[in-house]
């Protein structure tokens, strides 16, 4: 791929913690450590893979929670002499993650004042409810929400797919252009139904690339019912152009 997204819409590593403790529905005062380093590498394969631009903290974390796990895993009679009276391995982790959820919540409030005249509101857990045409609310997905889905139908590729030698067909251009005119087409398209019309894993990364590109132009938004729903995709009302105007 030489395709290289830079996103303004990335949260940090504290941030797809939270989203994975809620996704979870674990205790964020008694978390599963070797559960949750586990997924939180995944994504940072996810990320890997589709040659995002991750921030280098993204990667001390991983190192952190790797060495959180390491001292959970010790048999007791293996643990250094000096850490035998030292407070749960976690519990410095859980500490900033509580200090950054009470800082993310304070954050929130003051936004919800300041767009409140634009018709977008924000919710306790930090996402924010969109208005669409009929007049439903909806909430706006974040990146992990996106990479969650990505993951589910990257799996359900037939395992053969990932072999095959296929020329490279497709390019992020021409997905934008495909994805801009459906819009036109129709109101909403749900984004797992757009990766699985893609016919191989290299049209699903192509596909998810041109979803974050539109996202980043501001020209769609990615909206859920609820945590962890199905995500839909809408035009941006904000930013709504005639037909064509993306070429």
């Amino acid at each position: 791929m030489q395709y290289k997204v830079k996103l303004e819409i990335f949260e940090g590593p504290l941030d797809l913690l939270l989203y994975l403790i809620k996704k979870e529905e674990l205790d964020i005062y008694d978390i599963p450590i070797a559960k949750i380093t586990d997924q939180y590498l995944e994504y940072i394969e996810m990320m890997k893979l589709l040659d995002l631009d991750i921030a280098g903290e993204f990667i001390v974390m991983a190192a952190t929670l790797m060495h959180v796990k390491s001292r959970m895993l010790l048999p007791p009679d293996e643990v250094p002499a000096e850490e035998m009276e030292e407070e749960d391995p976690r519990a410095e982790l859980v500490k900033r993650l509580l200090e950054y959820k009470k800082f993310k919540e304070a954050a929130d409030q003051l936004a919800l004042k300041e767009a409140e005249s634009n018709k977008i509101y924000s919710r306790k857990s930090s996402e924010k409810s969109v208005i669409k045409d009929d007049d439903s609310p909806f909430f706006e997905a974040s990146i992990f929400d996106l990479l969650t889905t990505f993951s589910k139908v990257l799996k359900e590729v037939p395992k053969e797919t990932f072999y095959k030698v296929v020329k490279e067909e497709f390019t992020v251009g021409e997905k934008i252009h495909d994805i801009f005119h459906m819009l036109v087409d129709q109101p909403r398209i749900y984004f797992s139904n757009l990766l699985r019309k893609a016919q191989n894993k290299l049209e699903v990364v192509v596909i998810f690339l041109a979803v974050l590109e539109l996202i980043r132009l501001k020209e769609i938004l990615i909206i859920q019912e609820s945590s962890f729903s199905e995500i839909e995709i809408i035009r941006n009302p904000d930013t709504l152009k005639p037909a064509g105007a993306l070429g």
